[in-house]
């Protein structure tokens, strides 16, 4: 990599978590992308350069949220563990990342930019769907093992996670509800675990 594509990419990174900062203090309405360049000591020419706009930008976001995600949770499924005990690491992944301060402001903000804008949430969606989740290709491989039920494997994952964010998610972003304490969390995590697997286990 030369220092001229070093220097791009510290500029994008730059653009990217000045957006961030700007999204979560003023929401997408209120976030100029003057404000974003001037976070980022970067000219505006230079900010279009990597995204031609604001909803661009915003795109980028919600993806280096979704890396985020996937990459906590990214535990491969293993034919010799107990399904319970990989089950529970990965929504206690899930549940940590939720609750997560960074992600917790920009689901507001994104929530807030899709009811303004279906068209645009749809677009976000469609994007970010692209992608397959640590926690659906858990799933299929323990259909595909024998010891999950088949079935269609995202509903079931859909299902899985509306559980844990009924409790971790939601009230905190809707009602403004303190975050679950660890104890709550392990919990929520133990019950949802079980629940699911009174279900769908083979």
């Amino acid at each position: 990599m030369t220092e001229q594509q070093r220097l791009t990419d510290r500029k994008r990174e730059a653009i990217v978590q000045a957006a961030i900062a700007e999204f979560r203090t003023n929401g997408f309405d209120a976030t100029s992308v003057d404000k974003v360049a001037a976070r980022a000591e970067v000219s505006k020419r230079t900010l279009y350069n990597h995204f031609p706009s604001k909803d661009e930008l915003f795109a980028e976001i919600l993806r280096v949220l979704w890396e985020s995600s996937a990459s906590r949770m990214d535990l491969p499924y293993r034919p010799d563990a107990p399904l319970d005990e990989q089950l529970l690491e990965l929504v206690m992944q899930k549940i940590a990342l939720i609750s997560d301060d960074n992600f917790l402001d920009l689901a507001r903000v994104a929530i807030s930019a899709a009811i303004h804008s279906p068209a645009r949430a749809k677009d976000m969606v469609s994007r970010l769907g692209q992608k397959e989740g640590g926690m659906l290709a858990w799933v299929r491989a323990a259909q595909k093992d024998g010891r999950l039920k088949r079935c269609d494997a995202a509903l079931a994952v859909q299902q899985l996670e509306s559980l844990v964010k009924g409790a971790a998610f939601w009230p905190q972003v809707a009602m403004g509800q303190p975050r679950l304490p660890p104890r709550e969390q392990r919990r929520l995590a133990a019950e949802t675990v079980a629940l699911f697997l009174s279900h769908h286990a083979a």
